[in-house]
């Protein structure tokens, strides 16, 4: 008799809510990790750069694609002036052929940038604030890659500058 006694003791008496039971908060799923050099991204004939470094001088856009799998496909340096990009499996440090606009921090609005046989134009917005001299970011922009023979391609990309 012992053990109903227990039970009803430790069962809420009819018409008695029971305590809301507390659940831990989920947390949202990470986002994709791209293995750079390896994997496409979103399909492109683009793969991800590898980590990289602020250069000793000038400045460096990093650049993200604006995708669910927000991969860093480019970064563009100001001192040389050029633009890193996989393409193919292949890292390839493009030169600028042509720039137009003022963008900021030494970028233009609309770069272009050439070299192996491709043509990359980077069209970018530049925000800066005065409390930061040597950083900016860049909220709204696009990659195009043409290669000869290939269909086109652009990228929506989003990204922070940083300067040595």
């Amino acid at each position: 008799m012992l053990p109903l006694a227990l039970l009803l003791i430790a069962a809420p008496a009819p018409g008695q809510d029971a305590p809301p039971i507390k659940t831990l908060p989920v947390a949202p799923p990470a986002p994709q990790v791209i293995d750079p050099l390896v994997s496409s991204v979103d399909g492109l004939p683009i793969s991800a750069l590898p980590a990289q470094r602020l250069p000793a001088k000038g400045c460096a856009a990093f650049l993200w694609t604006r995708t669910p799998s927000m991969a860093l496909v480019a970064m563009a340096t100001t001192d040389p002036a050029a633009l890193r990009v996989t393409i193919d499996g292949k890292v390839a440090d493009l030169a600028i052929s042509a720039q137009n606009g003022i963008g900021g921090l030494g970028y233009s609005q609309i770069t272009e940038y050439k070299g192996g046989g491709a043509t990359a134009t980077l069209q970018v917005a530049v925000k800066t604030d005065a409390s930061a001299p040597k950083s900016g970011s860049i909220s709204d922009a696009t990659l195009r890659i043409d290669r000869t023979g290939q269909a086109s391609v652009i990228i929506p990309v989003a990204g922070a500058i940083g300067c040595a």
